[in-house]
């Protein structure tokens, strides 16, 4: 069974720094592309940022320049820095074979999420 779990989530005071985790098992991830997205309350779940097994990372236009996606085989991570109380929502780990895609009809896994909660 393919599992994606994510840790790291907590509650975090305006300009601060959270560093979230994900894990996948259950298969090889070589050829997969990893993503993080987000959903608020409210809201419609967006993309965030992705890495693909190899080449260059995407990152949504709201958070170019805060937060970093980086890899490790089928572990990705999420550091966030200079968090903004509208960056609190629940964030999504997912996977999809290939290329970055940002639309999240076009994953395959998905994990449970984590909630960022960010302060004012």
């Amino acid at each position: 069974q393919v599992q994606l779990v994510e840790s790291g989530g907590g509650l975090v005071q305006t300009g601060g720094s959270l560093r979230l985790s994900c894990e996948g098992s259950g298969r090889t991830f070589n050829s997969y592309s990893m993503a993080w997205f987000r959903q608020a309350p409210g809201k419609e779940r967006e993309f965030v940022a992705a890495v693909p097994w190899t080449g260059t990372s995407r990152y949504a236009d709201f958070v170019k320049g805060r937060f970093t996606i980086s890899r490790a085989y089928a572990k990705v991570y999420l550091q966030m820095n200079s968090l903004k109380p509208e960056d609190t929502a629940v964030y999504y780990c997912a996977a999809n074979y290939g290329r970055i895609e940002v639309m999240e009809g076009r994953m395959d896994y998905w994990g449970k999420g984590t909630l960022v909660t960010v302060s004012s």
